[in-house]
């Protein structure tokens, strides 16, 4: 893994964070808790986390 594919990961391992606190705030009739953080879960599940693991970058020729 490079670099790139590290910090990718680790920004949908923070998100994933992140959307399990908003989820855990307030009562369950919190739009916090309702909208937001099932957007950061998804986003960090289905966006983030794949692209670091998928992403190959340049080739480099030597």
């Amino acid at each position: 893994m490079t670099k790139k594919n590290l910090l990718l990961v680790a920004l949908g391992v923070v998100l994933l964070v992140i959307g399990f606190l908003c989820l855990a705030t307030g009562p369950a009739e919190n739009p916090v808790s309702l909208t937001v953080a099932p957007l950061i879960l998804c986003l960090a599940y289905l966006v983030i986390i794949p692209l670091g693991i998928l992403w190959k970058g340049k080739k480099e020729d030597k």
